[in-house]
């Protein structure tokens, strides 16, 4: 029999009455779960979703106001920890718990996983010559843009997994899923 949420975490607990930090975890004090691929890719698309919301608005209207990569770059990155944040507040705030509280959570859930996200598809789109400066209606944009969150996913998902197999990250979003 499968359970999920906290059942599974009660079916794992260590028989020394310690609770564990995450699903599936060996006894021990120091033991950490073994985070698969599956839930580390599942986490990092939903980080993508955020993030590919935030980056792509952030260049549009960068791009389309003719402002200069730098400035393009900030509005982008700033936009894509927002909608990455709301996405994950807003699944935490339908658990019941309050703003402040979901705010803490979505911030230790997603801060590691955007800023690494960011840093990658941003350089990508950086060091791929013209594509910045390209405009909306040229392949050369959407191209480097698309390749750059590929890219972004590809990095950030060994991250996830590693924060998750740590009860970090998105472990700390599905511990509070029932």
């Amino acid at each position: 029999m499968k359970l999920h949420g906290h059942e599974a975490h009660r079916e794992h607990a260590d028989p020394t009455g310690h609770e564990q930090h995450a699903p599936h975890a060996p006894a021990g004090p120091d033991a950490h779960a073994p985070a698969g691929w599956g839930m580390a890719a599942r986490a990092t698309l939903h980080c993508l979703t955020g993030c590919a919301i935030g980056e792509v608005l952030g260049m549009v209207i960068g791009t389309a106001l003719g402002w200069h990569n730098i400035p393009t770059l900030i509005l982008a990155i700033a936009l894509a920890f927002f909608f990455g944040y709301a996405l994950t507040l807003r699944g935490v705030l339908r658990t019941g718990l309050d703003l402040r509280a979901a705010v803490k959570i979505a911030l230790a859930a997603d801060t590691l996983s955007i800023a690494v996200m960011e840093l990658v598809d941003n350089s990508v789109i950086a060091l791929i010559p013209g594509a910045m400066d390209a405009g909306l209606s040229r392949w050369l944009f959407w191209g480097a843009l698309a390749l750059s969150l590929v890219v972004a996913f590809v990095v950030t998902t060994p991250v996830n997994r590693w924060m998750i197999s740590r009860g970090k990250g998105h472990a700390v979003v599905h511990s509070r899923h029932g």
